[in-house]
């Protein structure tokens, strides 16, 4: 079970199960124990009242015992017939133990080799009050039976009364079927009756989790979570959620105003300093390691100017104040005119620029400045990764609902631990990949791409394979607001 609902519910029909099936066990149980006394209790009653009979009658002077057919003693037949009704094994020994003087009716259906081996349980167990068990032989049936004296003169000896308990055990069994029966319906019902209940009470979780992913963008710190009215254990985890995001959400406030200010102070010197290395420049008889140095000091600073400028436009848009001047624009002369510019970048590594766009005009609602920023950033990163001879692709599509735009080259491509981070923020590659080995940029090009297309309602997608090149496709949608 992958979730805390799956488990909740297979912890509880298994409570149940267990629950059900211990129920059960203690019903079979008691009910067989139950039924076991209640034998117990009739084969003893059989022998007491046997005995009390031929007690009575002896007492009284009645007669008992006259002589069988075969020549042995027996009870006479008012006696007998007395005690014929008796159910189960019933048998009286003479005293001498060689004979019986009484057998019932079912033992003489089970035969001779039963009511022999019931004469010697007779004969051993006189002495022996407690109710026992034994099998009879051969695969007879096993029985409850007790012995009791016969108080019925001195030629009596033994009074044995028995029951077969396996009318008991089906009895049981017969018991345990409609519980078998009901139980696979009980789990199903505890089942569903289980994922209901983890349902209903990790509903509030769902609703957390909910909230907190729409919040975790890092531009929405200022939603808080809905608090129930109950202060239970949901109630105190939304509270202290709420207090953690207040705390995200004033760190990322002074993060953004710092980042924000810091960059608009820089401006100002950073536009001085470009001004006068380049008043420096054009003076005249320059020594030529002045010369070097002040050219070297003047890409520095135009560095530095892009990296503020960068700052700056994402900490405009991380607080919401980089709004989109929306135009309707061909997008076709858009990539031609990155074209020209990415061509001149291009020149130094031969490097092949090829545009491909439909011949019907690609309008469509969208900031010019901020888009022909996307375009040129990936050409820059596209021509700046493939080796000279290489080949560089724009290509401009659309359709019904949407233009996709992709930018591919056949340079080295990007290793795969580099891929899921290629648009965080200052986030760079190892720099020996680049073509020429200059100074790779401050890892800002691409978050601003992404922004760029996540603000038109678009998405950026990377693809690349190190050796094999990497593409860049960008989706926009034409119903963007």
């Amino acid at each position: 079970m992958q979730t805390i609902r799956g488990r909740l519910t297979a912890w509880y029909a298994s409570a149940v199960a267990l629950t059900l099936a211990a129920f059960a066990g203690i019903l079979y149980l008691e009910r067989r124990s139950a039924s076991y006394q209640e034998l117990d209790q009739r084969v003893r009653t059989e022998a007491d009242q046997t005995s009390g009979i031929l007690s009575e009658i002896y007492g009284s002077g009645g007669l008992l015992l006259q002589r069988s057919a075969t020549g042995g003693m027996e009870l006479i037949p008012q006696v007998a017939a007395t005690l014929e009704p008796v159910p189960g094994f019933l048998i009286i020994t003479a005293a001498d133990s060689t004979g019986v003087l009484f057998v019932s009716a079912d033992v003489r259906a089970a035969g001779f080799p039963v009511l022999q081996q019931l004469q010697e349980l007779a004969r051993t167990d006189t002495a022996n009050r407690s109710v026992r068990t034994a099998r009879l032989a051969p695969d007879g049936p096993t029985i409850r039976y007790v012995v009791r004296p016969a108080a019925g003169g001195p030629r009596f000896g033994a009074v044995l009364a028995a029951a077969d308990v396996g009318p008991t055990e089906l009895g049981v069994q017969e018991f345990l079927t409609p519980i078998a029966l009901v139980f696979p319906f009980s789990l199903l019902v505890a089942w569903l009756l289980g994922s209901w209940i983890a349902r209903r009470a990790l509903e509030p979780v769902d609703q957390i989790i909910t909230e907190v992913e729409e919040i975790s963008d890092g531009r929405s710190l200022h939603r808080r979570l809905a608090q129930p009215m109950v202060r239970d254990e949901f109630g105190r985890l939304a509270e202290t959620l709420n207090d953690m995001m207040g705390r995200l959400e004033r760190s990322f406030v002074a993060l953004r105003r710092f980042t924000a200010d810091a960059s608009h102070e820089l401006k100002t010197p950073l536009t001085v300093l470009r001004a006068g290395v380049e008043r420096a420049v054009t003076t005249p008889n320059l020594p030529q390691e002045t010369l070097v140095v002040l050219e070297e000091t003047l890409q520095e600073v135009n560095r530095m100017t892009e990296l503020v400028d960068a700052l700056l436009t994402l900490a405009r848009a991380d607080e919401g104040r980089a709004p989109l001047a929306r135009e309707t624009v061909d997008l076709r002369g858009l990539v031609h005119e990155v074209q020209e510019t990415g061509e001149l970048l291009a020149e130094p590594g031969e490097v092949r620029i090829e545009v491909e766009v439909p011949a019907e005009p690609v309008m469509l609602a969208v900031d010019r400045t901020r888009m022909r920023q996307l375009v040129l950033n990936l050409l820059t990163n596209a021509v700046k990764y493939t080796p000279a001879g290489g080949r560089v692709r724009i290509t401009l599509a659309q359709e019904a609902h949407r233009v996709t735009l992709v930018v591919s080259d056949s340079g080295i491509g990007i290793a795969p631990g580099d891929l899921p981070h290629i648009f965080d923020r200052f986030y760079r590659a190892d720099i020996a990949r680049t073509r020429t080995g200059e100074r790779a940029g401050a890892g800002l090009g691409l978050a601003i791409c992404r922004w760029i297309a996540e603000a038109h309602g678009g998405t950026i997608e990377v693809q690349s394979r190190p050796g094999r090149g990497t593409t860049f496709t960008v989706t926009l949608p034409r119903d963007a607001t």
